[in-house]
């Protein structure tokens, strides 16, 4: 009986090919280098100056002259959203960086602290998660006044507590993962212990909520410009840009759907990217 030879495995069709492709990341990609473009560089994107009014185009809709429209004093509008990039973006990753700092401090010591300070600080992080951030970001705006500065501490305060539980779950699962064991079988330090197993394999994870967390941070201080506890028009920060249009939503949808449409294609970009470098770190981990 002579044995049957395997079939060779088929290769996947062009259409197949293509659907497996992650088109979402190269969009996410291209949508990154565009902002990325406005922040640094918005002169080379915009028609207009910021700030440049013509009183004889107010509260124009978007056409072939103005992309995006003019506000009622006849701003650019999309000029004005290529030059609020920086602001919000700075906002976005500024907010980020005071998040998650605080988060990995405080859920360090939450799980790595003795009983007193592990039981302090849980109770702290348990009231500050109730705490609505909302009125957090109006203590701290009456106290500073509003500004950029404002915001990033207000959004980046108000975001850390969620942030910091799932720092504090990440180090007490790595103290018992099997790694972590065989190390102190071997005799190693806990400090070393410490630096080379379990803070690495606990904190790997925040490079990408980092990226996912930039867009929260851009939503949330949106929403507090919105709310006039922002910066203040005529800023051409997104924030600002809607709580300027508010009062035009009426009679001009587009100067607040329109900034408010690319607030959310930016959150959905950083998510994207989030998503799929959160994908390739535990594949790295496998």
């Amino acid at each position: 009986m002579t044995a049957t030879a395997a079939p060779p495995a088929a290769r996947p069709t062009a259409p197949a090919r293509l659907r497996r492709q992650p088109w979402d990341l190269y969009a996410a990609l291209a949508a990154t280098a565009v902002f990325a473009l406005a922040a640094l560089w918005p002169d080379l994107l915009a028609t207009q100056g910021a700030f440049t009014m013509d009183l004889a185009n107010t509260l124009q809709p978007p056409s072939a002259a103005h992309w995006f429209g003019t506000d009622e004093a006849g701003r650019d509008l999309y000029s004005r959203v290529i030059h609020g990039t920086a602001a919000s973006l700075g906002i976005g990753i500024g907010a980020a960086a005071v998040s998650l700092t605080l988060a990995a401090v405080l859920g360090a010591l939450a799980a790595l602290g003795n009983r007193a300070t592990s039981a302090s600080v849980g109770w702290l992080l348990e009231v500050a998660f109730a705490f609505p951030a909302l009125l957090l970001s109006l203590l701290l705006i009456a106290v500073l006044g509003p500004s950029i500065l404002t915001l990033i501490l207000a959004v980046g305060i108000g975001t850390a507590p969620g942030y910091a539980r799932m720092v504090r779950g990440q180090i007490l699962g790595a103290k018992d993962s099997p790694y972590v064991e065989a190390a102190i079988a071997l005799g190693h330090s806990r400090g070393r212990i410490l630096r080379q197993h379990i803070l690495p394999n606990s904190l790997r994870p925040l490079v990408a909520v980092f990226a996912l967390s930039i867009g929260q941070s851009i939503v949330w201080a949106s929403s507090l410009s919105f709310l006039g506890l922002g910066i203040a028009p005529p800023a051409p920060e997104w924030g600002a840009l809607l709580d300027a249009g508010r009062p035009y939503i009426t009679v001009a949808g587009w100067l607040t759907v329109i900034p408010g449409v690319v607030i959310v294609l930016l959150a959905l970009t950083t998510t994207t990217l989030g998503r799929h470098l959160q994908s390739f770190l535990e594949k790295g981990e496998k």
